[in-house]
């Protein structure tokens, strides 16, 4: 799900994808007349948002430069063809464009669709933990939309979302003869009009809620933040090589990415360093199945994983250089060497119940995974007033068939949808929700396109999944009541389920071709070591 930039690129890129175009100006000829003027509005309560998404294209690429930046329509290929404008693609958006793609459309209606999203490549989150473990490589768990839509007519932009413009609210004046649904306008200058729109924005880390927090943690969320922490380990692991002295890291968030990602980087340092989880509640995993719940704990216990539970994070402040290290709860007192005073962050903890001391922690790493937020979009004022419906999240309210409330041709799915299940809880954003949600976003989409009845959406949980490292994982599907898959078995049972949920048929067969070359190549290593350990021994 794509994370929303809130600050413009210094100089946005948009890169065009269309078999046969030979110039950029054919597919968007130039309009060299009044641009969209954004001003504030004042009208009571209402909500004001602002859109920030990106998106990216294969084929004819050109840069925009500062000066050209003059709002340009772009040119649908077929103006009688419906157009489907897809913000975000991340689980929601590039699967609900391959489910576009994979229907059948009756009388030559097959839909024009956009993807736009601000990154160059499709993540499969799930899979970033195994990033830092080495299980995986990047290009088998972010591939390239370009390679992605290759074989299909989604046109995609790598660019950000500017102002939406929707112009399909009830009760508007809208002409009965116009099919239009709004308009989209994108940092580049670039002016999208679309009979069908699509929210898949993602969201992004929520930062902001913590002093320090934005400036020294690093969240886990994108591709760019595993490259980060892996860089940012890597140059730890070199620095402190061969010293009496131990890595200290904090994860804040003992959810279940705090967890998965405690119980991989405690694998990675082994005995050259220290994880520390913290979470504010007293348990981990609070929403996991006990099963998942226990087995994590029995990893992280055999991992010396130091969990901090009862804790919520009041600061974070860089380590002065006048403050001993020694000082602080947590530093190994047999150490002889320590990490340059520069290099390490403390960490005020505020006991959430009475009865508990405050704690003082320091780290060289630290890392967040507790909250997000969605992208707050602000829509472009308008002569007829309008608004889309959002929670207090900043999600759209839609109705059971994913449409936005009073907005017929809007979709809104995974992060950026608000939609409750029969009990009255807001749909849990994660990737099993945004899968399916996909899945009948386009068939919805086909429905009203094709003047047929819209389904209801309803979530069917296939269980929970959690990686604990290289090799071990817990798996506990829900169609099997009270099995559980642990260690080895559990890691196999999760890597086959995520590798068929791999977005096209050709990427899923390089992976599984990659993956079953590593398992053998592996294999092989642990047999000769095997041996060789007899041999020694006899």
């Amino acid at each position: 799900m794509s994370l929303i930039a809130l600050a413009a690129p210094s100089s946005p890129t948009v890169v065009a994808f269309h078999r046969g175009a030979k110039q950029w100006s054919a597919l968007f000829p130039r309009s060299r007349g009044t641009g969209s003027s954004l001003f504030a509005n004042s009208l009571g309560k209402r909500l004001q948002l602002r859109f920030f998404a990106s998106g990216n294209n294969g084929g004819i690429a050109e840069e925009i430069s500062e000066a050209e930046k003059e709002p340009a329509n772009f040119a649908w290929p077929n103006s009688k063809k419906p157009r489907v404008c897809i913000l975000g693609g991340g689980f929601g958006g590039l699967y609900t464009a391959l489910r576009l793609e994979s229907l059948e459309w009756p009388d030559d209606n097959k839909p024009q669709i956009i993807l736009v999203d601000q990154s160059e490549r499709f993540v499969f989150k799930p899979m970033l933990y195994e990033l830092l473990s080495g299980e995986v490589d990047e290009w088998e768990i972010a591939p390239r939309f370009l390679d992605l839509l290759a074989n299909t007519s989604v046109q995609f932009f790598k660019d950000r979302v500017k102002v939406l413009h929707p112009s399909d609210h009830w009760g508007m004046n809208v002409s009965k003869t116009s099919r239009c649904g709004g308009t989209v306008h994108l940092e580049s200058g670039l002016l999208i009009e679309y009979d069908w729109l699509v929210l898949a924005l993602g969201a992004e880390a929520k930062l902001d809620v913590v002093p320090g927090a934005a400036e020294f943690a690093i969240p886990f969320s994108t591709l760019e933040d595993a490259r980060k922490v892996n860089d940012k380990l890597t140059t730890l692991e070199r620095k402190t090589f061969g010293k009496d002295v131990q890595i200290s890291v904090a994860v804040v968030g003992c959810g279940y990415s705090g967890v998965e990602l405690a119980a991989t980087l405690a694998e990675r340092l082994q005995n050259r360093g220290i994880v520390r989880a913290i979470n504010v509640e007293t348990v981990i995993c609070p929403n996991a199945p006990p099963a998942n719940r226990e087995a994590a704990l029995k990893v992280l216990s055999s991992r010396k994983v130091e969990l901090l539970l009862g804790y919520f994070v009041r600061c974070i402040r860089k380590l002065s250089e006048l403050e001993s290290s020694d000082a602080f709860t947590g530093v190994d007192e047999n150490s002889t060497e320590v990490v340059p005073a520069s290099e390490k962050y403390i960490l005020e903890l505020q006991p959430a119940e009475r009865g508990m001391q405050s704690e003082i922690i320091e780290a060289d790493l630290v890392l967040w995974t507790v909250g997000t937020k969605p992208p707050l979009p602000q829509l472009e004022p308008s002569d007829v007033p309008f608004v889309i419906p959002l929670n207090a999240r900043g999600q759209a309210e839609t109705d059971e068939t994913l449409r936005v409330k009073g907005h017929p041709r809007i979709f809104a799915l995974g992060d950026s949808s608000a939609l409750r299940d029969s009990s009255g809880r807001i749909l849990p954003a994660t990737a099993q929700v945004a899968f399916q949600q996909a899945d009948f976003t386009g068939w919805n989409l086909w429905a009203a396109i094709n003047g047929r009845p819209l389904l209801p959406f309803r979530f069917q949980n296939l269980g929970e999944m959690m990686t604990l490292g290289r090799n071990d994982a817990v798996i506990s599907p829900s169609f099997v009541d009270g099995l559980t898959l642990e260690g080895p078995l559990g890691h196999t049972a999760r890597k086959i389920a995520y590798l068929i949920r791999l977005p096209t048929d050709e990427h899923r067969l390089k992976v599984g071709i990659s993956w079953l070359t590593k398992s053998a190549i592996d294999s092989v290593s642990s047999l000769q070591s095997t041996l060789y350990k007899v041999l020694s021994g006899s």
